[in-house]
């Protein structure tokens, strides 16, 4: 939805005109994916010139950079809200899997964010981003080590960096382009269905998680003795 005034002169309609902005980059980027998007296609979808949305990102990677940023902050509050007690590697990589699959624009950011995403803004963005997303795995990883007390910190952050590569990787490869897709089409041999996304990732995350539970278990023996 474009706001209903041209020019943004008032406080309240130049925050208005940077959402519109950012609800644009999600809407094209859950439509045709990010990497499709560019800043033409970013500016047709908010109702505004090119030069408009450089006055409030520094570049088409800067709007979608601040959307990741929002993604992990919204991801975390999600896992949070589900593993609000004790759980077992299975139930803890239901709730992961499955609040990424419902989170697809958040999966195709998390594959572009270091491949060109971070390349595309200031150093003063990047910081911005990395603050804001370190903050989002330390309650991931509050979240983790409270429902597996067995997990140390640094486990958790260590499964939450596996998931988060799984979930990039694996989403590329469940919606493929326009391209991949006609050769899946024409030999059923290469292809990857979309609906594989959620219950592979939540088996990979599982293997992640029990592996990673024997390990402290073994740790925490080898401490004991």
């Amino acid at each position: 939805m474009t706001s209903s005034f041209q020019r943004a002169r008032r406080p309240e309609h130049k925050e208005q005109r940077r959402q519109d902005i950012l609800d644009a980059a999600a809407t094209l980027g859950r439509r045709d994916g990010v990497r499709a998007v560019t800043l033409t296609d970013l500016a047709g979808e908010a109702g505004v010139h090119k030069s408009a949305v450089l006055r409030y990102f520094e570049s088409r990677e800067a709007v979608f950079l601040l959307l990741t940023a929002d993604a992990w902050q919204d991801w975390a509050a999600a896992v949070e809200e589900h593993l609000a007690e004790s759980a077992g590697p299975q139930r803890v990589a239901a709730v992961l899997a499955e609040t990424l699959a419902s989170r697809p624009l958040f999966c195709d950011l998390l594959a572009h964010a270091q491949l060109n995403l971070e390349r595309g803004v200031s150093e003063q963005e990047v910081r911005a981003f990395k603050v804001t997303t370190l903050a989002a795995v330390d309650r991931i990883a509050d979240t983790l080590t409270s429902a597996m007390p067995s997990v140390s910190r640094s486990q958790a952050i260590d499964v939450i960096a596996g998931v988060t590569a799984m979930a990039a990787s694996l989403w590329q490869t469940a919606n493929p382009p326009e391209t991949l897709a006609r050769i899946y089409a024409q030999d059923p041999a290469f292809a990857h269905s979309p609906t594989e996304f959620a219950p592979r990732l939540e088996r990979l995350v599982a293997l992640l998680l029990i592996g990673t539970a024997v390990t402290a278990e073994g740790e925490g023996a080898d401490r004991d003795e």
